[in-house]
C-alpha cells in the first residue's frame, strides 16, 4: 500500500470541521436526551473514531456497545446489499434509548437491515447518527436523525473509513484519486 498522499485527490472534510460538527451533534443529543440515559451502538469498524469523539462531548449518561455487520465484498466500493452480522451486541436494548452510530450511509441497505433487526429487540427509541450521508446513492429509504455531513458520490477514506483496511487513523476525510489508486 502506498502513502495516502499519493492517492489523495482532496481533503473533503478537514479535522477542524469534523471536530466542530461532532461537538454540534453531541450538543443536539444532549438536548434531545436531557435527563435520560442513552446507549450508543457503534457499527464497527468505521464508526469507531467518530463514536469515541462523539461520546467525549456527551453530558447525558451514556453506555456503549458495538456490533459488526458486513455488506461489502473484498475490494468493493459500495454495499452489495447482502448484509450479515459478524458481531452481535452484548447489551439487552429492550426499553433503552438507542443511538446507532455509523460512519457513512450509502445505499441504505446495511443500516436499514440493522434498524429492522434492532427494532425486534424493543428499544424505547432507536435513532441513527451518521457522520456522512451519501444520499445520491440511496436505494433504501433511511431516516438519519443526526447527520454530520451530506457528501457527493465520492470514494472517501480517513477518520474511520478505510481504503483496503488502511488509513482509518487519518484525522480528516479525504477523496481517493481513482486514477492513481487504480494504477496500484
Amino acid at each position: 500500500m502506498q502513502d495516502y498522499q499519493d492517492i489523495l485527490a482532496e481533503v473533503l472534510i478537514d479535522e477542524v470541521s469534523l471536530q466542530k460538527r461532532v461537538k454540534e451533534l453531541a450538543d443536539q443529543i444532549n438536548h434531545d436526551y436531557a435527563g435520560e440515559q442513552v446507549l450508543l451502538i457503534c457499527i464497527l469498524r468505521g464508526a469507531l473514531p467518530f463514536m469515541v469523539d462523539l461520546m467525549r462531548h456527551l453530558s447525558v449518561l451514556n453506555a456503549i456497545d458495538c456490533m459488526a455487520v458486513s455488506s461489502y465484498g473484498a475490494g468493493a466500493r459500495s454495499s452489495t446489499g447482502n448484509v450479515r452480522m459478524t458481531l452481535d451486541l452484548q447489551t439487552n436494548i429492550e426499553g433503552k434509548h438507542v443511538i446507532l452510530v455509523e460512519d457513512i450511509v450509502d445505499s441504505g441497505h446495511t443500516i436499514s437491515r440493522v434498524i429492522d433487526m434492532l427494532r425486534t429487540r424493543k428499544p424505547r427509541s432507536l435513532k441513527v447518527c451518521a457522520l456522512l450521508d451519501k444520499a445520491s446513492r440511496r436505494e433504501v429509504p433511511v431516516m438519519i436523525d443526526y447527520r454530520g455531513f451530506s457528501i457527493e458520490n465520492k470514494f472517501v477514506f480517513g477518520y474511520g473509513l478505510d481504503l483496503d483496511e488502511f488509513y482509518r487513523n487519518l484525522p480528516f476525510v479525504g477523496v481517493v484519486d481513482l486514477e492513481k489508486y487504480n494504477k496500484e
